[in-house]
């Protein structure tokens, strides 16, 4: 615990990015097209927010490092996957995705739709093929939160709602029963996966563990409401406003600037809250709850 979180947050994107290279199919590997556009979508950029949960939350019950890194590249497979997917003209239709061409503008809508199925499965692959935990029993239950919460009672599921409520307007409650499970069931799932990598946390630990993982979920959404109405497409590297363009219900949309940023202060207030029954073991948790509040891209 030591160094510092940018050199800790820095190391830990550097182990991920390695793993991730070298275990998605190389260019030269048929289909080639495929594999060019898997690479595409997952190497070379993003915050890696969800595998730095994953790495935090493993900390926390000194889980192996090396059983992080695998439930840390799943979560950002899965994740990957649904931005290649969500950018599709079928859905959000973006042409700008960290700084570059969306996968489906770079390459074809077809090969993005095989490019996220792809990713998907491999993240599955990644979670069955090695011992991760000293239990089976704690690893299958891995590999189903992942399935749900990547699927129709999550992440999927999320998306549904959001795209079935474009033009209309949301109470508070309805909204964060959207994000909870677009953007807040594979959040939760990286702080569960990498928690459950140890044998260290009991089960109500774990329990706190979910409740904390659920507010930093909404958080990160109500600043990514609130960056797409104030920053910048140059910032963002992607379309700044696109969901007032689209017409989309945001925390921003429903509560203002103000209140929309006063909700993010009260979730990192209650998650800070859960984190100080784990003392000093959860420096890094609350380091990368910070920085999710506070970044601006």
């Amino acid at each position: 615990m030591t160094a510092d979180f940018q050199s800790w947050a820095s190391h830990c994107q550097a182990s991920i990015e390695n793993f991730l290279d070298s275990r998605l199919p190389s260019v030269d590997c048929v289909p080639v097209r495929l594999h060019q556009a898997m690479r595409y979508a997952v190497l070379g950029g993003g915050k890696r927010v969800r595998p730095l949960l994953s790495f935090a939350a493993g900390e926390l019950g000194q889980a192996n490092a090396a059983s992080v890194t695998v439930v840390a590249a799943a979560v950002e497979l899965i994740h990957a996957y649904s931005l290649v997917h969500d950018d599709m003209p079928c859905m959000d239709n973006d042409v700008l995705r960290r700084g570059k061409p969306t996968c489906h503008v770079e390459f074809d809508e077809a090969t993005a739709l095989l490019t996220g199925d792809s990713l998907q499965t491999l993240a599955f692959e990644l979670l069955a093929e090695k011992q991760l935990t000293n239990d089976a029993k704690t690893q299958l239950s891995m590999i189903k939160q992942l399935a749900n919460a990547s699927g129709s009672r999550g992440m999927a599921g999320g998306q549904a709602f959001d795209l079935d409520n474009v033009g209309k307007t949301l109470t508070l409650p309805e909204l964060e029963f959207m994000h909870i499970h677009k953007t807040g069931a594979l959040i939760r799932a990286a702080v569960m996966l990498g928690a459950h990598c140890s044998n260290q946390l009991n089960d109500e630990q774990l329990k706190k563990l979910d409740h904390f993982a659920k507010c930093v979920g909404l958080a990160f959404q109500v600043v990514d409401d609130l960056l797409d109405a104030e920053a910048t497409t140059a910032t963002l590297g992607k379309t700044a406003g696109k969901d007032a363009e689209n017409n989309k219900p945001t925390y921003v949309s429903i509560m203002g600037i103000r209140e929309a940023k006063e909700r993010a202060e009260k979730l990192q207030q209650e998650a800070d809250r859960i984190l100080r029954e784990f003392g000093d073991a959860a420096l890094r948790l609350r380091q990368v709850t910070d920085f999710i509040i506070k970044r601006e891209f």
